[in-house]
């Protein structure tokens, strides 16, 4: 609770009326100061009242691509047995003050108030609390109380379309990888049977030995198995405009389609970031979104390719970066044993295709996300 301008200047001037009135023997005076002192302890006592209200938010829909809509529905409910004066509102979103009607809230009813979220930035967006303002008739005394707890909304990179992904390879017995349209089933480990698996894949074999059911797991090895590496270091993408990198968020964007073209294929894929600061328990998405620049150097990219080679967790190996990422291209031709297929694209570029700095690595020039997605789909390397 806090006095506006007009009540700390009523309280200042009726205490000087009052003070003078009783000083110099003047009734009148004293009367004023007293009034304009009645006046602000009415305001306090009017203000001091507290109505009861409960407010639920929700955001439709919580999770959206970066510039699709997504609004914010809050539901206000007045607990009180009588109307509630007329309040003034606003909502936080993103640690911007968003203005919401002003509200007359009957007892026992909801009003429902919306508004749109602003989805033109990727990232997590928090929303809330709820700031509700309550003054006095005379605008002396302004009270603020926070309703509700904030909610975040989920502004995903677009997904582009992709129609291309990197062909399957497959290994012989001599150690030679070729490229194949289509992939082979492969015998790759027992496990214990579970309700719902073929019985054509029981490993009787195996049954007879353990006492229990054993089924084989099939591995298609031809399969691509995609790795997406998105460089997050802030000195692969400048210059920062307005807080962003138009290049970051270029691979951001080719880091989703990427996975969702695979996952439209069935193909299997992972995702890691150079810093290696993913939040677990998030999917690739929203892993997306809460990627940010961070202070990482190149010795933090020859951990990373490092860490992919040792552990070897596909076939083919895409690196997504910016314009300060072309010098560490060498570093990823390193990979070249664990990876047969290297893809290295680099965001916020303008140009024909660089050479790789060795064979089997393809480089992708592109100003922006939606010039990648043509880069790729009119690719000859897969």
């Amino acid at each position: 609770m806090r006095a506006t301008p007009r009540g700390a200047g009523l309280t200042a001037g009726a205490g000087l009326l009052l003070a003078a009135g009783l000083r110099f023997g003047y009734p009148e005076l004293a009367v004023l100061g007293g009034a304009g002192l009645l006046a602000v302890v009415w305001a306090v006592l009017f203000v001091a009242w507290r109505p009861r209200l409960s407010l639920s938010r929700v955001a439709d829909p919580d999770r959206v691509p970066r510039g699709e809509p997504s609004t914010m529905i809050l539901t206000l409910r007045n607990a009180a047995r009588r109307r509630s004066a007329t309040l003034t509102a606003s909502d936080s979103c993103a640690g911007r003050p968003v203005a919401v009607p002003p509200l007359r809230l009957r007892a026992g009813r909801d009003t429902t108030v919306t508004y749109p979220v602003p989805t033109h930035r990727r990232g997590r967006i928090p929303v809330g609390p709820l700031r509700v303002t309550r003054a006095d008739p005379l605008g002396l005394v302004r009270l603020a109380q926070a309703h509700g707890d904030p909610v975040t909304v989920w502004v995903h990179p677009r997904i582009l379309p992709l129609s291309a992904v990197p062909a399957g390879v497959t290994r012989s017995l001599d150690g030679r990888s070729d490229k194949v349209p289509q992939g082979s089933i492969t015998f790759d480990t027992l496990r214990e049977y579970v309700i719902g698996d073929d019985l054509r894949r029981v490993h009787w074999r195996s049954t007879a030995k353990m006492g229990e059911l054993m089924v084989r797991e099939q591995l298609d090895t031809s399969l691509p198995r995609l790795v997406v590496l998105l460089d997050d270091r802030a000195a692969a993408h400048t210059p920062l405009v307005d807080g962003q990198s138009a290049s970051f968020e270029g691979a951001c964007e080719a880091a989703a389609s990427i996975v969702a073209a695979a996952a439209r294929e069935d193909l299997p894929v992972t995702m890691h970031l150079v810093s290696g600061a993913e939040e677990p328990g998030l999917s690739y998405l929203d892993t997306l979104t809460a990627a940010e620049l961070r202070p990482a150097d190149a010795e933090t990219f020859r951990t990373a390719t490092t860490r992919l080679r040792q552990q070897r967790l596909g076939d083919t190996l895409i690196f997504l970066t910016g314009p300060g990422g072309r010098a560490d291209l060498g570093q990823l031709g390193t990979a070249r044993q664990a990876y047969p297929v290297l893809v290295a694209a680099l965001l916020g570029v303008h140009g024909e295709h660089p050479a790789g700095p060795g064979a089997g690595l393809l480089v992708i020039n592109a100003e922006d996300g939606d010039a990648f997605a043509a880069e790729w789909n009119g690719a000859s390397g897969w």
